[in-house]
């Protein structure tokens, strides 16, 4: 199979997926919406900054958040529930007679969702600036490359432990009722609920061995410009990715031979 092949499969997937996206851009809005949960936060630890005990000023949290809230339009993950229904339904039958993994199709697919939301994100970010003018920052461009990066490896490795999780449907019709446990440890560890500055500094250290800070504190933090050991993520997140990678495809061969053994 050669690169170009792959390239224009590529290709021609994230133009099908992104025409469909553009298709409901009411639904988008909404959905970039419902992640304004940094936003009701930010309020709360303003007023607690207020005290002056916290470390933080009120300053520092509003960026943050900010922060917070744009990473989290980039790594938003739902392969789960769209895996879940396709094999109870029936469809992932039509996935396996083609020639590309139905991992490709799910991926791209969230990627072409990023880039139909960005003119949303961009709108909200200039109304967010024009509410609170005293936030208002530009990052240098090494700043903005290396949290691309991060956000981009970060969205990766979501995808890879959600889509680990999603290839249980093969033994359970209830796959996403891990996913909602997964998610409670996500939002108290992954520094949207708040920086993980403020977090006991045992509880820091060891919650940044897992794979919820680097999804979105870390590239949050690095975007504001706070100081953040790049390689230890880098080498946390690679690890994670790689354990979540070899799990996925166990399962998937595991879970294809079962599918296979039903009748499908």
């Amino acid at each position: 199979m050669s690169i170009k092949y792959i390239l224009r499969v590529a290709q021609t997937l994230f133009a099908t997926y992104y025409a469909q996206m553009v298709e409901y851009r009411a639904e988008l809005l909404v959905w970039v919406m419902t992640n304004s949960l940094p936003f009701i936060l930010m309020g709360a630890w303003l007023k607690a900054s207020e005290s002056g005990s916290i470390g933080l000023t009120s300053l520092e949290f509003i960026r943050y958040f900010l922060a917070v809230f744009i990473v989290r339009q980039f790594n938003i993950v739902w392969v789960i529930w769209d895996f879940e229904r396709e094999l109870i339904s029936g469809q992932l039958s039509h996935r396996l007679l083609q020639p590309v993994d139905p991992f490709w199709h799910h991926l791209i697919g969230h990627i072409a969702e990023r880039w139909a939301r960005m003119p949303l994100l961009v709108f909200l970010i200039i109304l967010f600036f024009i509410l609170y003018p005293q936030s208002f920052w530009i990052p240098s461009l090494s700043t903005v490359l290396v949290t691309s990066a991060i956000i981009a490896i970060g969205f990766l490795l979501r995808f890879l432990i959600q889509y680990t999780f999603a290839l249980l449907s093969f033994w359970t019709e209830r796959a996403s009722a891990v996913e909602q446990i997964w998610f409670l440890a996500y939002i108290f560890l992954s520094g949207i609920i708040a920086p993980l500055q403020v977090f006991p500094p045992l509880v820091r250290e060891i919650t940044m061995w897992t794979p919820f800070p680097y999804m979105v504190y870390f590239p949050a933090a690095i975007l504001v410009g706070k100081e953040v050991d790049l390689w230890q993520g880098l080498g946390v997140m690679t690890l994670w990715m790689g354990i979540a990678f070899m799990v996925s495809r166990w399962l998937w061969r595991k879970g294809v031979k079962q599918y296979s053994g039903m009748g499908a």
